[in-house]
């Protein structure tokens, strides 16, 4: 990758802008096509698109600018050089130059293995890794299909291993039918899977640590059952139950409703018809906009950026307050994403 080149003509108020990345496309065992008829990615040559990565500092596999003068850049690049300017000054103090969240789209074309994430605190002891947290979006659903998220009763770690022991560890998991719009927070702990014909959006931490607990006695191209992770995940787990483990909010147009806050992020749901300002001063954060649907202009004092369905961009904690203006009085609705 060519070094960073900066525009130096450009004042350093005015040189960071809305920056849209290359998405890295994931092939996956249980992967479909439904990333670019749903939301217009062209993730050709692959077969098919289990994952689309839109923004991701995960080594080896971090983002890249695709627009402006730093495209061509890579976002760990980019955070060298503005700092706190672009992710905000607490948040570079905290993790330097690797961001924080991983952004990405997920078709399930076929059912994803039962997994669970540890915490921070076991993920560094284990891996030198965060842990993961993360929240789902449902972009769409098939017609009664359903995702797991924790287990459907009390139960201890005796019991999990007695289910597990016995080939009955669906039967302890708790199961839901679901629908475009539900949303289901998903801390480090939490037993998880989401199910065939299900397209979400997925915030989560900064980490690829995942333990395997159930793969539906799947092998992959080669013809071997994929890496189980049985012993790992028993410390894991949060055996606590929940009663309901979906996340209600009510939908409103034109103002910011929350659908997950918590230490690592908070998402708001923008379902908006009329341009819309959204003021940030103070907060000392970057802003990821993901485009569930429709489409609109991002306006930074008169600098306008086009956000379409399917496109995420990253707005640079330096820009305080912007505008977002739909094309149209058809409803754009957005994924609002910071610190």
């Amino acid at each position: 990758m060519p070094p960073l080149t900066l525009n130096f003509n450009i004042s350093p108020m005015n040189t960071l802008y809305p920056l849209k990345f290359t998405p890295i496309y994931k092939e996956r065992i249980w992967g479909g096509t439904k990333l670019k008829s749903l939301l217009n990615k062209d993730f050709s040559p692959l077969s098919n698109c289990g994952e689309s990565w839109e923004i991701s500092g995960v080594q080896d596999d971090v983002s890249v600018v695709a627009n402006g003068f730093l495209a061509g850049n890579s976002l760990e690049e980019v955070i060298e050089v503005y700092m706190g300017d672009l992710v905000g000054e607490k948040i570079f103090e905290q993790f330097g130059t690797e961001f924080p969240l991983l952004i990405k789209y997920i078709d399930a074309n076929d059912n994803l293995s039962i997994q669970v994430h540890p915490d921070d605190e076991l993920s560094k002891e284990r891996h030198g890794a965060y842990g993961k947290t993360e929240m789902w979006y449902v972009v769409e659903a098939d017609k009664g299909a359903e995702l797991i998220s924790g287990f459907n009763s009390e139960i201890n770690r005796e019991g999990y291993l007695k289910a597990f022991e016995s080939g009955q560890l669906e039967a302890v998991l708790n199961k839901e039918r679901v629908k475009a719009g539900d949303v289901f927070f998903m801390p480090a702990g939490r037993v998880h899977a989401i199910g065939k014909g299900i397209v979400v959006a997925e915030i989560q931490q900064t980490s690829d640590v995942t333990y395997r607990i159930f793969d539906f006695n799947r092998v992959d191209a080669q013809g071997n059952p994929r890496e189980l992770h049985t012993e790992l995940a028993l410390d894991a787990i949060d055996y606590k139950y929940e009663k309901n483990y979906r996340t209600e909010y009510e939908a409103r147009d034109n103002e910011p409703v929350a659908i997950a806050e918590c230490q690592y992020f908070t998402t708001n749901l923008l379902n908006i018809n009329q341009p819309t300002e959204r003021d940030f001063k103070g907060k000392d954060t970057f802003v990821i906009y993901m485009c569930i649907e429709g489409e609109c202009l991002l306006d930074c004092e008169g600098v306008k950026t086009e956000i379409r369905k399917g496109e995420t961009i990253l707005v640079p904690a330096v820009i305080e307050s912007f505008i977002l203006e739909p094309y149209t009085s058809v409803k754009t609705q957005l994924l609002e994403v910071y610190i």
